[in-house]
């Protein structure tokens, strides 16, 4: 077990450990391994301590991208009481999101989002904006880090994303999509 720098954070990792997320694969290791890179990098970004802790548990529910479930969506309480409302909700809002029909909207005036669990469209906060930019970015970030073909492949495409997305993200995301994503980078 990683030492982690939260009693909540802790205990999100036994609940990630008793999941199973140390035995799924994933680019650079395992699930548990990407998630606990997100939660450290948040850190360096000086993310708050929810989307820290909604970075650590991101793939619980799956994503559109990541379709392996640790916890089905009945169990929200189990996360809940772990990591705290707040970022339960970071949580839940980043797995539900349908990308194809949620992403080309991103950055724009009103962008729509689109929960692929409910099939339901709505318009997100600003909050909600910010904390999903910030999410997928780190996420994307972790993988194109540690999977040279992942980068090679989609890094252009993120790229263009997050420079939509640039009014959204802090400051350290922003460097780190350049840094990472740029062409010749890596």
């Amino acid at each position: 077990m990683t030492v982690l720098d939260s009693s909540s954070a802790t205990l999100a990792e036994e609940l990630l450990l008793r999941s199973g997320a140390g035995d799924v694969p994933h680019p650079g290791g395992t699930l548990l391994a990407h998630l606990t890179r997100v939660y450290s990098r948040l850190g360096n970004w000086e993310a708050r301590p929810a989307l820290r802790l909604a970075g650590l548990c991101h793939a619980f529910y799956g994503t559109d991208g990541f379709a392996t479930a640790l916890l089905p969506l009945e169990r929200r309480g189990e996360l809940v009481a772990v990591i705290g409302d707040e970022a339960e909700a970071i949580v839940r809002l980043y797995a539900s999101c349908g990308r194809s029909a949620t992403y080309p909207g991103l950055g724009g005036s009103s962008p729509v989002f689109h929960d692929r669990f409910t099939g339901r469209e709505f318009a997100p906060t600003d909050r909600q904006l910010r904390d999903f930019a910030e999410l997928t970015a780190v996420n994307e970030l972790d993988i194109a880090r540690v999977d040279p073909d992942f980068r090679q492949r989609w890094g252009s495409g993120l790229l263009a994303l997050f420079t939509r997305l640039r009014p959204l993200l802090s400051e350290h995301a922003w460097v780190d999509c350049e840094e990472v994503l740029a062409p010749g980078s890596g």
